[in-house]
């Protein structure tokens, strides 16, 4: 059961193929469908101290249910709009009570 409220279903997308070339592609076989998942956009503006010039940074989070078999390697793909989502990290707060959900950090693709 998700704690959070789902704001979307996705599919999970796993494994790569070789090209003509010799090069390695993804490709969008799916490990799981239908996943509920509260999904949200946000931007942030940002500067270094190299570039003082100000930059607006995308990025996307979601929440998937506790044992979703999901890995920094997939990619997702929010079922309701289309886009596709690498995850760069899955991460859980520890709580004794119960199991909280995955949190996935991603980037936009497509």
């Amino acid at each position: 059961m998700m704690q959070a409220v789902a704001t979307t279903r996705i599919s999970i997308l796993r494994g790569t193929t070789t090209d003509a070339y010799g090069d390695e592609q993804d490709t969008d076989t799916p490990v799981a469908t239908g996943i509920p998942a509260s999904l949200t956009e946000q931007s942030r503006r940002v500067t270094t101290r190299d570039d003082p010039t100000p930059r607006i940074v995308r990025y996307a989070i979601a929440r998937v249910p506790a044992r979703t078999d999901v890995t920094d390697q997939d990619r997702v793909r929010d079922e309701r709009t289309g886009a596709i989502y690498s995850v760069d990290a899955v991460s859980s707060m520890a709580n004794p009570a119960v199991t909280p959900d995955l949190r996935l950090d991603l980037r936009r693709t497509t």
